[in-house]
């Protein structure tokens, strides 16, 4: 991958990374959560933010060096190979929900909804062109996050879904309004009621993977869509329009079923954040890190690890 580093948006993150290819007009975002369980934590949500509000800045035009680039194409990626996300911060949003901070939860699910729409809504910028690259676990949020783009490319080994009832929550970052948008409401009964993991191949079937790539071969694949739709990436960005004025997906909609999602979580039980308690076991067994939010405690005055607080 020939990149240039110094284009005139910050790349010096610690859990976001950003490359351009001035070649393919291609500004690659990488979550680079490499020591970390990848997920959607606060310090990633902030710093997705600001990226986000820099390529607005730009109108889609960079100046590299005195010469004028555009931001044609937007790819969002991982720099992991065995995960694209996880989701939320498991361990955040269950403390949070058991101790009934409300205020705190609210802060970080708009937050993080924010984030999701400045990529739904082409973070203003109406001629770039969105791709999503999985080649791992994508999971709640992770997926939610996924969707936002215009064309979903997945490697056969990545695995996708909703596992979020399983602990009787859903995925409330506007699972529901992609999934039903592109592949129906049944698909999103499916997926979401079922808590099923599904593979990238089930989901190109379902229709909410557009490109099935060999394992290894994602990035390939990225380069490939562009050349393949170049000549005609007008009329396919003029489609897209369509598509959303048809069937657009609206700020207030997203915000209300974020706020639906919220008062779910405050009606969680023991029961469910044992289970919760066993998704971040898993989570931490399976990536041999802590997350970077709140850490679990375990107190007498606790339940399954989540500190009772004034």
């Amino acid at each position: 991958m020939n990149a240039t580093t110094n284009f005139g948006l910050t790349n010096n993150f610690k859990q976001v990374s950003t490359h351009y290819e001035s070649s393919h007009e291609l500004l690659w975002t990488f979550l680079s959560q490499e020591g970390n369980v990848p997920n959607f934590n606060s310090e990633i949500i902030k710093e997705l933010t600001q990226h986000h509000e820099e390529i607005e800045k730009t109108s889609g035009i960079l100046n590299i060096d005195g010469n004028i680039n555009s931001i044609k194409y937007s790819v969002l990626a991982s720099k992991r190979n065995d995960a694209f996300s996880l989701g939320g911060p498991l361990t955040l949003i269950s403390e949070l929900s058991f101790n009934k901070k409300r205020e705190a939860l609210a802060d970080y699910a708009f937050k993080a909804l924010h984030v999701l729409a400045q990529r739904t809504f082409r973070f203003n910028v109406p001629s770039i062109i969105s791709i999503t690259l999985l080649q791992g676990h994508t999971l709640g949020a992770g997926l939610e996050a996924a969707l936002t783009s215009d064309v979903v490319i997945a490697e056969r080994k990545s695995i996708l879904g909703f596992p979020e009832i399983l602990f009787n929550m859903f995925p409330g970052m506007g699972a529901y309004s992609q999934v039903a948008r592109k592949a129906g409401t049944k698909i999103a009964d499916k997926m979401i009621l079922g808590g099923e993991l599904f593979t990238a191949e089930q989901c190109y079937e379902m229709g909410l993977v557009d490109v099935l790539a060999e394992d290894g071969e994602g990035e390939s694949a990225v380069y490939d869509w562009i050349r393949k739709n170049k000549r005609m990436s007008n009329g396919y960005l003029a489609t897209q329009k369509a598509k959303n004025r048809v069937n657009p997906i609206t700020y207030d909609e997203l915000k209300d079923i974020t706020t639906i999602w919220l008062d779910a979580a405050m009606q969680l039980t023991d029961r469910d954040y044992k289970m919760i308690n066993r998704f971040i076991s898993s989570q931490l067994k399976t990536y041999g890190a802590t997350t970077s939010s709140t850490p679990m405690e375990t107190t007498k005055n606790s339940v399954v690890g989540f500190k009772k607080t004034a």
